[in-house]
């Protein structure tokens, strides 16, 4: 499961479709997102506009689980990278008032930064720096919790160094959005914080995004979870470090209004939202391309501690589409196309979950370290009380759910696993791929 402040981009399935139907049946969609509740498969909540207004919303689970506090559709999440939409708005309404030029380098404000004379603004933007990625960091997770001032996050990511030449290609990095937000601190002379608001939030009458503190469940901010057997509350970094690249806190149906006015115009000049749109090497200006059959919506994924999320707009349609979820033990990218197949009309299937118990004892058999000729890579199984704990290289723990004998999945990222322990073997199955280990 991924602890930085992104998640990979959202690809729907494509090919034919139709045109939005209004009416579709909002019941099954219901029934759909109670089964995910009923079995422990997620909590959070979605929103659908059509044509500015919301045609569907529901949400489902806890806001806060340790005392027992169901969500509601004002409960807020924290939206993670998408985060960076927001921030790249502001920088393009900085250009449209003449206070920063999209071609200008970075070395006046980042002089520490290497390459900081060939950098420019807009390779921040287009995720083309060069500039280390501060999240891959092995110690992220050791400080992600304690504030961070401008000066120590800007001297973690000058040590982070380049990867490779600027604008020679383009490579997800949360550094470029945080300093994105200190130049626009900087322009403006107001904090990250105050211009959301008066650049975004006020114009267009956003009732529940701003930059986040520390979790208040008084105020509808949701908890984050990550599921093995039980919720567990997951930590929460603090906004100082992500700022303009991670640290808003929103709804879905803030989240469409925010969409419906970025692509109708309303918060940028057209030659601006242009720019945002124009793709290079899968990304474009704080968006990134997000198909759904022949429709090509634009849009942001995020994931932060235990949340995570998406919004897309898919303009000939005037349809609006966001997630936000504080718990998910299933593949998001299913949900998301389950809830566009139902507004457009397309087939899908509400899921059933099978379950299949095992004692402590039996798991014992397949605990182990396993090794496969086929990857470079080590799977290392361990148990938790009643659930199956495995762990790639390099990677994050994930609970495993039994499905039958022999055989556990992982929903959040689409594996299998099925186990031969008379023989020593496991089969990992995922994307279409099937990878055969031994146990050492």
């Amino acid at each position: 499961m991924t602890k930085t402040i992104l998640t990979t981009a959202l690809v729907l399935t494509l090919g034919q479709i139709g045109i939005a139907q209004t009416g579709f049946d909002k019941t099954k969609l219901d029934n759909y997102f109670n089964a995910l509740e009923q079995n422990n498969k997620f909590m959070g909540s979605v929103a659908v506009s059509k044509n500015g207004e919301i045609i569907y919303s529901k949400t489902v689970g806890l806001a806060d689980v340790e005392n027992n506090t169901k969500a509601t559709e004002n409960s807020k999440y924290r939206i993670g990278s998408i985060s960076k939409s927001f921030t790249a708005v502001l920088v393009l309404k900085a250009v449209e008032e003449k206070k920063v030029c999209l071609n200008q380098t970075i070395d006046k404000w980042f002089p520490t930064i290497i390459n900081a004379d060939e950098i420019t603004v807009k390779h921040l933007l287009g995720h083309r720096s060069g500039i280390h990625n501060f999240t891959n960091d092995k110690d992220y997770l050791t400080w992600n919790t304690q504030p961070k001032t401008e000066k120590e996050m800007v001297e973690i990511i000058s040590k982070g160094g380049s990867d490779f030449k600027p604008d020679s290609k383009a490579e997800y990095s949360n550094s470029n959005f945080v300093l994105l937000s200190y130049i626009l601190e900087a322009t403006f002379a107001k904090s990250y914080a105050d211009l959301l608001q008066e650049y975004i939030v006020k114009p267009i009458n956003l009732t529940n995004t701003y930059v986040f503190g520390k979790i208040n469940p008084n105020n509808n901010e949701c908890k984050s979870y990550s599921f093995a057997g039980t919720w567990k509350v997951e930590n929460e970094t603090d906004y100082t470090i992500p700022l303009g690249a991670g640290a808003i806190i929103s709804t879905p149906s803030d989240l469409t209004k925010f969409a419906d006015a970025l692509f109708g115009g309303r918060l940028l000049k057209s030659e601006s939202l242009e720019i945002m749109k124009t793709i290079k090497d899968g990304y474009g200006i704080g968006l990134f391309p997000i198909p759904f059959y022949e429709s090509i919506g634009f849009g942001h994924t995020g994931g932060i501690d235990g949340f995570s999320s998406v919004y897309s707009h898919f303009t000939d349609d005037k349809i609006s589409y966001a997630l936000t979820s504080n718990g998910t033990n299933f593949n998001n990218n299913d949900i998301s196309i389950a809830v566009l197949s139902a507004v457009y009309d397309k087939p899908y299937e509400i899921p059933v979950f099978a379950t299949y118990n095992l004692t402590p004892e039996e798991l014992d058999g397949y605990l182990g370290v396993y090794a496969s000729k086929q990857i470079a890579l080590k799977i290392t199984i361990t148990k938790d009380g009643n659930t199956l704990i495995a762990q790639a290289t390099g990677q994050s723990a994930f609970p495993l759910e039994a499905t039958e004998k022999d055989k556990f999945k992982f929903d959040r990222a689409g594996v299998v696993l099925e186990f031969s322990p008379a023989d020593n073997t496991m089969i990992l199955k995922q994307g279409g791929g099937q990878f055969t280990f031994t146990r050492e």
